[in-house]
């Protein structure tokens, strides 16, 4: 895949997402190649969100890690591998016989995707505020389509409502993982965890 390949991956991506899976699935990319991809999408959304953030001004209040660039950097890497691992459990538990390996590319490009979606939102909020609250709602709209057809994809389910219970399923095991997550990163923000 080059350079020149990417932007009719983005238009097939939102035009056909179910094609633009078999696309991503035929580059048959190793784990070593989908691990190291999604390190550098946690590292590209962490550096999104820590812009975003510096241009939120002192008057919002957020959790301690989003001045703490390594411990965000952390918790989205978390979350992305918690999510993929849900989602992979849960479509298999209802059926699905994808392969890990796949649905990890896909979520990595969805979300690289999302990252760069983010960017614009955010370029478009200082010139027209309504225009891009709708957009962010679109795109969040249109992210959750994609999704659905990626997992349907990527796990052979039969139908996008087995996506959607795949989705809600991998929710539950989501928030399971992302508490238990959140107890180890929140210790360290708070430095409860000084010497380790």
């Amino acid at each position: 895949m080059t350079g020149a390949d990417v932007m009719p991956l983005i238009v097939t991506t939102l035009r056909d997402p179910k094609e633009a899976a078999r696309l991503i699935g035929t580059l048959n990319l190793n784990r070593d190649v989908l691990w190291t991809a999604l390190a550098l999408v946690a590292a590209i959304n962490t550096l999104v969100i820590s812009v975003l953030m510096s241009f939120a001004g002192q008057g919002v209040q957020l959790p301690g890690y989003f001045n703490m660039p390594l411990v965000l950097f952390v918790l989205i890497a978390g979350v992305l591998v918690v999510y993929v691992q849900a989602i992979f459990w849960a479509g298999r538990a209802l059926g699905g016989k994808g392969d890990l390996g796949h649905l990890l590319a896909l979520v990595i490009w969805l979300q690289t995707l999302r990252a760069g979606a983010q960017l614009i939102v955010f370029a478009l909020a200082g010139l027209f505020p309504g225009l891009s609250l709708l957009m962010s709602v679109l795109i969040g709209v249109w992210g959750l389509w994609i999704l659905l057809h990626f997992i349907t994809a990527a796990l052979g389910l039969p139908s996008l409502l087995h996506a959607l219970g795949t989705l809600v399923l991998g929710a539950v095991g989501l928030v399971l993982g992302l508490g238990i997550l959140l107890s180890l990163v929140g210790a360290v923000a708070q430095g409860v965890l000084p010497n380790v």
